[in-house]
Protein backbone atom coordinates (compact mmCIF):
# COMPACT_ATOMS: atom_id res chain seq x y z
CA UNK A 1 0.00 0.00 0.00
CA UNK A 2 2.83 2.36 0.83
CA UNK A 3 4.46 1.67 -2.58
CA UNK A 4 1.23 2.53 -4.36
CA UNK A 5 1.05 5.85 -2.54
CA UNK A 6 4.64 6.67 -3.53
CA UNK A 7 3.93 5.85 -7.17
CA UNK A 8 0.89 8.11 -7.17
CA UNK A 9 2.93 10.96 -5.65
CA UNK A 10 5.66 10.42 -8.24
CA UNK A 11 3.12 10.66 -11.08
CA UNK A 12 1.69 13.83 -9.58
CA UNK A 13 5.17 15.40 -9.40
CA UNK A 14 5.86 14.38 -13.01
CA UNK A 15 2.60 15.91 -14.26
CA UNK A 16 3.20 19.16 -12.34
CA UNK A 17 6.80 19.37 -13.57
CA UNK A 18 5.77 18.72 -17.19
CA UNK A 19 2.99 21.29 -17.11
CA UNK A 20 5.19 23.87 -15.40
CA UNK A 21 8.49 23.46 -17.21
CA UNK A 22 7.15 22.29 -20.62
CA UNK A 23 6.13 25.77 -21.78
CA UNK A 24 8.90 27.66 -19.95
CA UNK A 25 11.04 29.53 -22.57
CA UNK A 26 12.98 31.65 -20.10
CA UNK A 27 16.78 32.06 -20.12
CA UNK A 28 19.28 32.70 -17.37
CA UNK A 29 22.50 34.56 -18.29
CA UNK A 30 25.71 34.73 -16.24
CA UNK A 31 28.39 37.33 -16.93
CA UNK A 32 32.01 37.06 -15.80
CA UNK A 33 34.35 39.56 -17.32
CA UNK A 34 34.17 39.03 -21.07
CA UNK A 35 32.47 35.70 -20.64
CA UNK A 36 28.77 35.10 -20.93
CA UNK A 37 26.89 31.91 -20.12
CA UNK A 38 23.29 31.34 -21.15
CA UNK A 39 21.15 28.42 -19.95
CA UNK A 40 17.50 27.65 -19.92
CA UNK A 41 15.50 28.52 -16.84
CA UNK A 42 14.51 24.87 -16.40
CA UNK A 43 18.14 23.76 -16.29
CA UNK A 44 18.99 26.54 -13.87
CA UNK A 45 16.19 25.52 -11.48
CA UNK A 46 17.25 21.87 -11.59
CA UNK A 47 20.90 22.78 -11.04
CA UNK A 48 19.98 25.12 -8.17
CA UNK A 49 17.93 22.44 -6.43
CA UNK A 50 20.68 19.88 -6.94
CA UNK A 51 23.29 22.26 -5.55
CA UNK A 52 21.19 23.04 -2.50
CA UNK A 53 20.61 19.36 -1.89
CA UNK A 54 24.33 18.65 -2.17
CA UNK A 55 25.21 21.48 0.22
CA UNK A 56 22.66 20.30 2.79
CA UNK A 57 23.92 16.73 2.48
CA UNK A 58 27.52 17.83 3.02
CA UNK A 59 26.57 19.94 6.06
CA UNK A 60 24.63 17.07 7.60
CA UNK A 61 27.54 14.73 6.98
CA UNK A 62 29.96 17.12 8.66
CA UNK A 63 27.60 17.57 11.65
CA UNK A 64 27.20 13.82 11.96
CA UNK A 65 30.96 13.37 11.88
CA UNK A 66 31.51 16.06 14.49
CA UNK A 67 28.75 14.60 16.71
CA UNK A 68 30.23 11.12 16.77
CA UNK A 69 32.11 11.62 20.06
CA UNK A 70 28.98 12.98 21.75
CA UNK A 71 26.82 10.14 20.43
CA UNK A 72 29.43 7.63 21.55
CA UNK A 73 29.40 9.16 25.03
CA UNK A 74 25.60 9.09 25.16
CA UNK A 75 25.67 5.46 24.06
CA UNK A 76 28.12 4.59 26.81
CA UNK A 77 25.96 6.40 29.39
CA UNK A 78 22.86 4.58 28.15
CA UNK A 79 24.67 1.26 28.42
CA UNK A 80 25.77 2.03 31.99
CA UNK A 81 22.27 3.19 32.86
CA UNK A 82 20.82 -0.07 31.54
CA UNK A 83 23.42 -2.02 33.48
CA UNK A 84 22.64 -0.12 36.71
CA UNK A 85 18.91 -0.64 36.20
CA UNK A 86 19.48 -4.35 35.59
CA UNK A 87 21.45 -4.69 38.84
CA UNK A 88 18.75 -2.79 40.74
CA UNK A 89 16.03 -5.07 39.35
CA UNK A 90 18.14 -8.08 40.27
CA UNK A 91 18.45 -6.70 43.80
CA UNK A 92 14.68 -6.39 44.05
CA UNK A 93 14.21 -9.95 42.81
CA UNK A 94 16.80 -11.31 45.25
CA UNK A 95 15.30 -9.32 48.12
CA UNK A 96 11.80 -10.62 47.55
CA UNK A 97 13.26 -14.09 47.11
CA UNK A 98 14.81 -13.95 50.58
CA UNK A 99 18.42 -13.88 49.33
CA UNK A 100 19.44 -10.82 51.26
CA UNK A 101 23.20 -11.11 50.82
CA UNK A 102 22.80 -11.26 47.05
CA UNK A 103 20.27 -8.41 47.16
CA UNK A 104 22.78 -6.28 49.05
CA UNK A 105 25.58 -7.01 46.59
CA UNK A 106 23.38 -6.28 43.57
CA UNK A 107 22.17 -2.99 45.07
CA UNK A 108 25.73 -1.96 45.91
CA UNK A 109 26.83 -2.82 42.36
CA UNK A 110 24.03 -0.66 40.94
CA UNK A 111 25.05 2.23 43.19
CA UNK A 112 28.70 1.81 42.23
CA UNK A 113 27.86 2.05 38.52
CA UNK A 114 25.81 5.17 39.22
CA UNK A 115 28.60 6.75 41.27
CA UNK A 116 31.14 6.08 38.49
CA UNK A 117 28.91 7.86 35.96
CA UNK A 118 28.47 11.57 36.77
CA UNK A 119 25.52 11.85 34.42
CA UNK A 120 23.65 9.18 36.40
CA UNK A 121 24.57 10.49 39.83
CA UNK A 122 21.84 13.14 39.59
CA UNK A 123 19.08 10.51 39.66
CA UNK A 124 18.19 10.75 43.34
CA UNK A 125 15.24 8.37 43.05
CA UNK A 126 17.60 5.62 41.89
CA UNK A 127 20.02 6.40 44.71
CA UNK A 128 17.33 6.31 47.38
CA UNK A 129 15.91 3.02 46.12
CA UNK A 130 19.34 1.44 46.00
CA UNK A 131 20.14 2.63 49.52
CA UNK A 132 16.80 1.37 50.82
CA UNK A 133 17.33 -2.05 49.27
CA UNK A 134 20.76 -2.24 50.86
CA UNK A 135 19.37 -1.10 54.21
CA UNK A 136 16.49 -3.57 54.01
CA UNK A 137 18.88 -6.41 53.29
CA UNK A 138 21.09 -5.36 56.20
CA UNK A 139 18.04 -5.27 58.47
CA UNK A 140 17.18 -8.83 57.52
CA UNK A 141 20.79 -9.84 58.14
CA UNK A 142 20.73 -8.11 61.56
CA UNK A 143 23.52 -5.68 60.62
CA UNK A 144 21.96 -2.65 62.31
CA UNK A 145 24.99 -0.37 62.06
CA UNK A 146 25.25 -0.65 58.28
CA UNK A 147 21.46 -0.55 57.97
CA UNK A 148 21.28 2.77 59.83
CA UNK A 149 24.14 4.18 57.76
CA UNK A 150 22.43 3.26 54.48
CA UNK A 151 19.15 4.68 55.75
CA UNK A 152 20.87 7.96 56.63
CA UNK A 153 22.41 8.16 53.15
CA UNK A 154 19.02 7.43 51.59
CA UNK A 155 17.38 10.26 53.50
CA UNK A 156 20.20 12.65 52.56
CA UNK A 157 19.80 11.74 48.90
CA UNK A 158 16.04 12.21 49.09
CA UNK A 159 16.43 15.63 50.69
CA UNK A 160 18.41 16.88 47.68
CA UNK A 161 15.46 16.57 45.30
CA UNK A 162 11.74 17.22 45.47
CA UNK A 163 11.19 14.42 42.97
CA UNK A 164 12.40 11.87 45.54
CA UNK A 165 9.82 12.88 48.14
CA UNK A 166 7.82 9.65 47.73
CA UNK A 167 10.97 7.61 48.25
CA UNK A 168 11.77 9.68 51.32
CA UNK A 169 8.34 8.96 52.80
CA UNK A 170 8.91 5.26 52.18
CA UNK A 171 12.30 5.48 53.90
CA UNK A 172 10.77 7.06 56.99
CA UNK A 173 8.04 4.44 57.18
CA UNK A 174 10.64 1.69 56.83
CA UNK A 175 12.74 3.29 59.57
CA UNK A 176 9.76 3.23 61.93
CA UNK A 177 8.98 -0.38 61.01
CA UNK A 178 12.58 -1.43 61.63
CA UNK A 179 12.60 0.37 64.97
CA UNK A 180 9.51 -1.62 65.99
CA UNK A 181 11.22 -4.83 64.87
CA UNK A 182 14.13 -3.87 67.14
CA UNK A 183 11.66 -3.24 70.01
CA UNK A 184 12.87 0.36 70.11
CA UNK A 185 9.38 1.72 70.72
CA UNK A 186 10.34 5.32 71.70
CA UNK A 187 12.32 5.76 68.48
CA UNK A 188 9.54 4.25 66.40
CA UNK A 189 6.94 6.57 67.92
CA UNK A 190 9.29 9.53 67.42
CA UNK A 191 9.71 8.69 63.74
CA UNK A 192 5.96 8.25 63.29
CA UNK A 193 5.26 11.56 65.02
CA UNK A 194 7.65 13.30 62.60
CA UNK A 195 5.77 12.11 59.53
CA UNK A 196 3.86 14.72 57.49
CA UNK A 197 0.11 14.74 58.21
CA UNK A 198 -0.77 13.19 54.86
CA UNK A 199 1.67 10.31 55.34
CA UNK A 200 0.65 9.77 58.97
CA UNK A 201 -2.94 9.05 57.85
CA UNK A 202 -1.94 6.25 55.49
CA UNK A 203 -2.88 2.71 56.36
CA UNK A 204 0.70 1.51 56.78
CA UNK A 205 1.54 4.42 59.09
CA UNK A 206 -1.56 3.72 61.18
CA UNK A 207 -0.65 0.04 61.41
CA UNK A 208 2.81 0.95 62.66
CA UNK A 209 1.37 3.47 65.12
CA UNK A 210 -1.01 0.81 66.43
CA UNK A 211 1.82 -1.65 66.94
CA UNK A 212 3.96 1.01 68.61
CA UNK A 213 1.18 2.07 70.96
CA UNK A 214 0.59 -1.53 72.01
CA UNK A 215 4.28 -2.13 72.61
CA UNK A 216 4.48 1.10 74.60
CA UNK A 217 1.60 0.01 76.82
CA UNK A 218 -0.76 2.76 75.67
CA UNK A 219 -4.00 0.89 75.00
CA UNK A 220 -6.12 4.03 74.73
CA UNK A 221 -3.87 5.45 72.00
CA UNK A 222 -3.85 2.03 70.34
CA UNK A 223 -7.64 1.94 70.52
CA UNK A 224 -7.89 5.36 68.89
CA UNK A 225 -5.53 4.29 66.11
CA UNK A 226 -7.33 1.00 65.61
CA UNK A 227 -10.61 2.85 65.19
CA UNK A 228 -9.02 5.03 62.48
CA UNK A 229 -7.76 1.88 60.77
CA UNK A 230 -11.20 0.33 60.92
CA UNK A 231 -12.64 3.52 59.43
CA UNK A 232 -10.15 3.30 56.56
CA UNK A 233 -11.02 -0.40 56.11
CA UNK A 234 -7.59 -1.49 57.28
CA UNK A 235 -9.22 -4.62 58.77
CA UNK A 236 -12.18 -6.76 57.99
CA UNK A 237 -15.26 -5.96 60.04
CA UNK A 238 -14.90 -9.05 62.23
CA UNK A 239 -11.18 -8.46 62.80
CA UNK A 240 -11.77 -4.80 63.61
CA UNK A 241 -14.46 -5.65 66.15
CA UNK A 242 -12.26 -8.24 67.82
CA UNK A 243 -9.26 -5.89 67.95
CA UNK A 244 -11.24 -2.95 69.31
CA UNK A 245 -12.76 -5.21 71.95
CA UNK A 246 -9.37 -6.60 72.96
CA UNK A 247 -7.86 -3.12 73.21
CA UNK A 248 -10.77 -1.88 75.29
CA UNK A 249 -10.37 -4.79 77.69
CA UNK A 250 -6.61 -4.24 77.79
CA UNK A 251 -7.09 -0.59 78.66
CA UNK A 252 -9.44 -1.46 81.53
CA UNK A 253 -7.12 -4.18 82.84
CA UNK A 254 -4.30 -1.65 83.03
CA UNK A 255 -6.17 0.55 85.54
CA UNK A 256 -4.84 0.42 89.10
CA UNK A 257 -7.70 2.02 90.99
CA UNK A 258 -11.37 2.85 90.63
CA UNK A 259 -10.62 6.40 89.49
CA UNK A 260 -8.51 5.10 86.62
CA UNK A 261 -11.17 2.58 85.64
CA UNK A 262 -13.76 5.33 85.68
CA UNK A 263 -11.56 7.65 83.61
CA UNK A 264 -10.77 4.96 81.05
CA UNK A 265 -14.42 3.93 80.79
CA UNK A 266 -15.44 7.52 80.09
CA UNK A 267 -12.59 7.94 77.61
CA UNK A 268 -13.75 4.99 75.54
CA UNK A 269 -15.69 5.70 72.39
CA UNK A 270 -19.47 5.34 72.64
CA UNK A 271 -19.28 2.33 70.33
CA UNK A 272 -16.84 0.64 72.70
CA UNK A 273 -19.09 1.30 75.69
CA UNK A 274 -21.94 -0.38 73.80
CA UNK A 275 -19.87 -3.56 73.47
CA UNK A 276 -21.19 -6.09 76.00
CA UNK A 277 -17.79 -7.74 76.49
CA UNK A 278 -16.04 -4.44 77.19
CA UNK A 279 -18.81 -3.39 79.58
CA UNK A 280 -18.61 -6.75 81.35
CA UNK A 281 -14.87 -6.27 81.81
CA UNK A 282 -15.38 -2.77 83.18
CA UNK A 283 -17.94 -4.11 85.64
CA UNK A 284 -15.53 -6.85 86.78
CA UNK A 285 -12.82 -4.24 87.35
CA UNK A 286 -15.18 -2.00 89.33
CA UNK A 287 -16.29 -4.97 91.43
CA UNK A 288 -12.70 -6.01 92.12
CA UNK A 289 -12.09 -2.50 93.47
CA UNK A 290 -15.22 -2.65 95.71
CA UNK A 291 -17.21 -0.27 93.46
CA UNK A 292 -20.20 -2.57 93.01
CA UNK A 293 -22.67 0.28 92.51
CA UNK A 294 -20.72 1.54 89.51
CA UNK A 295 -20.35 -2.01 88.23
CA UNK A 296 -24.13 -2.50 88.25
CA UNK A 297 -24.61 0.93 86.66
CA UNK A 298 -22.40 -0.17 83.76
CA UNK A 299 -24.33 -3.43 83.34
CA UNK A 300 -27.87 -2.09 83.79
CA UNK A 301 -28.43 -0.87 80.17
CA UNK A 302 -27.50 -4.29 78.83
CA UNK A 303 -29.74 -6.21 81.22
CA UNK A 304 -32.64 -4.09 80.06
CA UNK A 305 -32.21 -5.34 76.47
CA UNK A 306 -30.88 -8.87 76.77
CA UNK A 307 -33.07 -10.05 73.91
CA UNK A 308 -31.16 -7.77 71.51
CA UNK A 309 -27.73 -9.34 72.07
CA UNK A 310 -26.21 -12.77 71.51
CA UNK A 311 -25.85 -15.72 73.85
CA UNK A 312 -22.10 -15.21 74.36
CA UNK A 313 -22.67 -11.58 75.30
CA UNK A 314 -25.43 -12.56 77.74
CA UNK A 315 -23.10 -15.08 79.34
CA UNK A 316 -20.36 -12.44 79.76
CA UNK A 317 -22.83 -9.99 81.31
CA UNK A 318 -24.19 -12.65 83.64
CA UNK A 319 -20.76 -13.66 84.90
CA UNK A 320 -19.81 -9.99 85.32
CA UNK A 321 -22.90 -9.36 87.48
CA UNK A 322 -22.02 -11.99 90.09
CA UNK A 323 -19.06 -10.06 91.65
CA UNK A 324 -21.26 -6.93 91.69
CA UNK A 325 -24.08 -8.54 93.72
CA UNK A 326 -23.19 -7.18 97.20
CA UNK A 327 -25.64 -4.39 97.90
CA UNK A 328 -28.01 -5.44 95.11
CA UNK A 329 -31.27 -3.52 95.37
CA UNK A 330 -34.76 -5.06 95.15
CA UNK A 331 -35.48 -3.29 91.86
CA UNK A 332 -33.10 -5.67 90.10
CA UNK A 333 -35.10 -8.79 90.97
CA UNK A 334 -37.93 -8.41 88.39
CA UNK A 335 -35.35 -7.78 85.68
CA UNK A 336 -33.35 -10.86 86.66
CA UNK A 337 -36.35 -13.16 86.90
CA UNK A 338 -37.57 -11.95 83.52
CA UNK A 339 -34.17 -12.78 82.02
CA UNK A 340 -34.34 -16.36 83.34
CA UNK A 341 -37.84 -16.80 82.00
CA UNK A 342 -36.81 -15.49 78.57
CA UNK A 343 -33.70 -17.70 78.37
CA UNK A 344 -34.35 -20.70 80.60
CA UNK A 345 -31.63 -22.90 79.08
CA UNK A 346 -28.66 -20.55 79.54
CA UNK A 347 -26.58 -21.71 82.48
CA UNK A 348 -24.73 -18.41 82.91
CA UNK A 349 -27.98 -16.51 83.39
CA UNK A 350 -29.23 -19.19 85.79
CA UNK A 351 -26.00 -18.89 87.78
CA UNK A 352 -26.16 -15.08 87.93
CA UNK A 353 -29.83 -14.93 88.87
CA UNK A 354 -29.47 -17.78 91.37
CA UNK A 355 -26.55 -15.97 92.99
CA UNK A 356 -28.56 -12.73 93.11
CA UNK A 357 -31.52 -14.49 94.77
CA UNK A 358 -29.14 -16.12 97.24
CA UNK A 359 -27.69 -12.68 97.95
CA UNK A 360 -31.21 -11.54 98.86
CA UNK A 361 -31.69 -14.70 101.02
CA UNK A 362 -34.33 -16.06 98.64
CA UNK A 363 -32.96 -19.59 98.89
CA UNK A 364 -36.07 -21.34 97.67
CA UNK A 365 -35.91 -19.58 94.29
CA UNK A 366 -32.14 -19.68 94.16
CA UNK A 367 -31.71 -23.43 94.69
CA UNK A 368 -33.07 -24.79 91.34
CA UNK A 369 -31.22 -22.13 89.36
CA UNK A 370 -27.93 -22.88 91.11
CA UNK A 371 -28.44 -26.63 90.60
CA UNK A 372 -29.07 -26.02 86.89
CA UNK A 373 -25.91 -23.92 86.60
CA UNK A 374 -23.75 -26.33 88.61
CA UNK A 375 -24.80 -29.30 86.48
CA UNK A 376 -24.13 -27.59 83.14
CA UNK A 377 -20.70 -28.59 81.80
CA UNK A 378 -20.73 -25.62 79.40
CA UNK A 379 -20.38 -23.16 82.28
CA UNK A 380 -16.92 -22.10 83.41
CA UNK A 381 -15.31 -24.24 86.09
CA UNK A 382 -15.06 -21.40 88.60
CA UNK A 383 -18.76 -20.55 88.20
CA UNK A 384 -19.81 -24.19 88.61
CA UNK A 385 -17.61 -24.56 91.67
CA UNK A 386 -19.07 -21.42 93.21
CA UNK A 387 -22.60 -22.66 92.49
CA UNK A 388 -21.88 -25.93 94.31
CA UNK A 389 -20.42 -24.02 97.26
CA UNK A 390 -23.51 -21.79 97.53
CA UNK A 391 -25.69 -24.90 97.46
CA UNK A 392 -23.53 -26.35 100.23
CA UNK A 393 -24.01 -23.19 102.26
CA UNK A 394 -27.77 -23.49 101.74
CA UNK A 395 -27.69 -27.13 102.92
CA UNK A 396 -25.70 -26.17 106.00
CA UNK A 397 -28.29 -23.50 106.77
CA UNK A 398 -30.94 -26.20 106.60
CA UNK A 399 -28.87 -28.44 108.92
CA UNK A 400 -28.48 -31.08 106.18
CA UNK A 401 -24.86 -32.05 106.74
CA UNK A 402 -24.92 -34.99 104.32
CA UNK A 403 -26.18 -32.90 101.44
CA UNK A 404 -23.70 -30.14 102.30
CA UNK A 405 -20.85 -32.64 102.25
CA UNK A 406 -22.04 -33.98 98.90
CA UNK A 407 -22.09 -30.48 97.45
CA UNK A 408 -18.61 -29.76 98.78
CA UNK A 409 -17.36 -32.97 97.20
CA UNK A 410 -18.86 -32.02 93.82
CA UNK A 411 -17.30 -28.58 94.09
CA UNK A 412 -13.91 -30.17 94.71
CA UNK A 413 -14.29 -32.40 91.66
CA UNK A 414 -14.94 -29.51 89.28
CA UNK A 415 -11.87 -29.19 87.10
Amino acid sequence: MRAVVWFVLLFVVAVVAASTFGANDGLVSFYWGTWRLDMSLNLFVVALLGTCFAIVTVIQGINTLLALPKRAKEWRIAQRDQSAQAWLRDSLAQYFGGRYSRAQKSAERALAIQAETPELAKDNDFTVLGRLLTAGSMHRLQDRAKRDEQLRLALEAAARSDEARTAEEGARLLAAEWALDDRDTPRALELLAALPPGVARRTQALRLRLKGARLAGEPLEALKTARLLAKHQGFSQAAAQGLLRALGVEALDGARDAAQVRRIWQALDAADRRDAFVAARAAVRFSALAETDEARAVLRPFWERLDEIGADERAALALALVPALPGLSVEWLPRLESAVQSFPNEAALAYAVGSALAERQLWGKAKPLLEQAAADAGLTASARRQAWLMLATLAEGEADAARAARYHERAARVG
